[in-house]
């Protein structure tokens, strides 16, 4: 449900006046991205809970996901100014 709720706010963005740049909506998709391998790997195997199918302890979370986040993070930041220079 938060897959689909996600996606529909990233294809149905072109509505929305402050949205409609290339760079808005590669932005929206890379978010969109995240949230399904969240959904997919967070509540599957990261989070303990009523979704996992581990029992137990919740799975340390992997130091290369914050490097990874913070990599496009970096990356986003810089294509704006990249975009908003030429």
């Amino acid at each position: 449900m938060i897959s689909i709720i996600v996606y529909s706010f990233i294809i149905h963005s072109h509505k929305i006046p402050a949205f409609r740049s290339f760079f808005a909506f590669n932005t929206m998709a890379l978010l969109g991205l995240g949230s399904i391998l969240m959904t997919y790997f967070g509540v599957n195997y990261y989070l303990s809970g009523l979704h996992s199918y581990a029992g137990g302890n919740p799975v340390p979370v992997p130091a290369m996901l914050y490097i990874t986040v913070a990599a496009l993070l970096i990356l986003v930041f810089y294509a704006r100014v990249k975009t908003k220079k030429g």
